[in-house]
């Protein structure tokens, strides 16, 4: 097994089905999971759902049934909605599991046994919709003259006994972390964060007692815990702890917390902080990616433009869905989707251009080779000036992606494309076949050497159509990670055992826009 690498989103919170935010998050993991697994590394991944708090006791209660019942139905269609996307997660956590509110007792134990928890009394300013407190500095004043909180959503006076935890304490060592590597990324979010720890923390309040739909306090069974301390434990709930070996002591801290930008404050300030006074080690990293807007719009429910990924997927392919996302987006800023979009960037790319060179030049096998793969052919110098730019675009992408800059990895890769393509052009096989076969053959099978590599490189993106495009290439599946790149014997021991390119089916077809969208 590889280094151990352990990588999670957010839980979502199932108070309403899945949407393009949660599928754009799902989508962006798992081919970062992807890509470290064919790194060599030995990669855990989690997700799931966060089902506790007030809406969803709201919610159940607006739709006369149990908030167990509610989260049971809801937690499913997150569970499709990440089979309908390819997501490969080792861990989907839900907080309502008994060994959930087993880790996040002892966590609270164990913060109480530092002496960061009291018990006083709440008032303040606190949104529903966000689960979070807000001081009356941060809020705005919305059109009707009330008060917001800084996402927009209503706030209400409460007052309640509320057990308080110590976050004050900790404004200094959560300082030193921020100013130690990269805890929070992208930088826009450090600096963000770093404003409002250096403005003053003040002790936060932990527990509610004003509804009963979450875990219970130890010691105060009429308390239960805030949201978020409930939210944020999933990460080591999913691990064993408080198992100290096994998953646990393999995997934590996280490498990396995949999370939305409008939830840094809880990770990067709250969480570190109850690990600190837990004595747990803090995550290495906690990435806030920016949001997917529908034409340059938040998608809501109000607004009414609020998009099933499952029907998109549906309508456009799973992994042409994958790669747009993350080809048309600067991961950790705000981009924009629609369906012009993503049938322009799926045709121009995956059709056009790699999915049309990947099928010509087994097209030109089958038909002009008759199917035969042959090794140790003469080369010339436009072979070895295509190899170079082939290995220097794959070099490119496994850079670019090892910092989560997936759009410049991406095009990275789309040049080597964009090289083999002129290489077909200036080679013209089709001419060689009668004035010159044999270097006609080492052209098609320079051709089906670096279309193999691209296919590879790739496959942590759109796995399925490279899995079946490698299939029809006679690559094992064990042999699709980054080290079979560099085995230079490869299709020699291909050659040697017979193998024969079939008839070539496509895996990248071209799309048309659908008719309501061009309307």
């Amino acid at each position: 097994m590889g280094e151990p690498y352990y990588i999670t989103t957010a839980i979502s919170y199932p108070n309403g089905r899945p949407h393009i935010g949660h599928a754009y998050e799902a989508i962006a993991a798992d081919v970062i999971a992807r890509f470290k697994k064919a790194e060599g590394f030995n990669v855990r991944f989690q997700t799931g759902t966060d089902e506790h708090g007030l809406k969803m006791a709201q919610k159940a209660r607006d739709l006369g049934i149990t908030p167990a019942a509610l989260a049971d139905e809801m937690s499913s269609y997150f569970k499709e909605m990440c089979d309908a996307l390819n997501i490969g997660y080792d861990v989907f956590i839900r907080t309502t599991e008994p060994r959930h509110h087993a880790a996040t007792q002892e966590l609270w134990r164990r913060m109480e046994a530092n002496g960061d928890l009291y018990l006083d009394r709440y008032e303040g300013w606190y949104s529903v919709r966000d689960e979070a407190y807000y001081d009356e500095s941060e809020l705005v004043a919305g059109e009707d003259g009330g008060k917001l909180s800084p996402q927009g959503t209503p706030v209400e006076w409460t007052v309640e006994e509320s057990w308080f935890f110590r976050l004050s304490k900790y404004q200094d060592k959560l300082l030193e972390l921020y100013a130690t590597g990269d805890f929070v990324r992208p930088e826009s979010r450090r600096n963000e964060t770093q404003r409002f720890v250096e403005g003053g923390l003040r002790d936060l309040s932990v527990s509610r007692t004003s509804f009963d739909w979450g875990i219970k306090v130890p010691g105060s069974d009429n308390h239960v815990m805030y949201v978020w301390v409930d939210a944020l434990t999933n990460y080591i709930t999913g691990l064993g702890f408080p198992e100290a070996d096994g998953d646990f002591g393999r995997f934590w801290p996280a490498d990396v917390h995949l999370i939305g930008k409008d939830i840094v404050r809880f990770h990067t300030v709250y969480w570190p902080a109850f690990l600190m006074s837990a004595g747990l080690a803090v995550p290495k990293q906690v990435f806030g990616h920016g949001f997917l807007l529908n034409r340059g719009q938040k998608e809501s429910k109000s607004l009414g433009n609020v998009t099933d990924p499952i029907g998109l997927a549906e309508t456009f392919g799973v992994d042409t869905l994958r790669y747009f996302f993350l080809r048309e987006v600067a991961f950790g800023q705000d981009g924009s989707w629609s369906a012009e979009a993503i049938v322009t960037r799926a045709n121009a790319e995956l059709a056009n251009s790699f999915g049309n060179l990947a099928q010509r030049s087994l097209s030109m096998i089958f038909k002009n080779m008759d199917g035969e793969v042959k090794a140790g052919l003469e080369e010339t110098e436009a072979d070895a000036a295509l190899f170079a730019a082939v290995a220097e675009g794959i070099a490119g992408l496994r850079s670019a992606f090892d910092d989560l800059d997936f759009s410049t990895g991406l095009e990275s890769w789309m040049r080597a494309v964009f090289a083999c393509n002129q290489y077909v052009d200036e080679q013209a096989p089709w001419a060689l076949r009668k004035s010159d076969p044999a270097r006609m053959e080492a052209v098609l099978m320079t051709l089906f050497r670096v279309v193999r590599d691209l296919a590879i490189a790739v496959r942590p993106v759109v796995p399925t159509a490279i899995d079946t495009l490698l299939d029809q290439m006679g690559q094992a599946a064990d042999a699709r990670h980054y080290a079979a790149l560099a085995d230079a014997e490869w299709l020699a021991a291909l050659a040697a055992s017979g193998y024969k390119v079939d008839k070539p089916q496509g895996v990248f077809p071209r799309l048309e826009l659908p008719e309501e969208a061009a309307a």
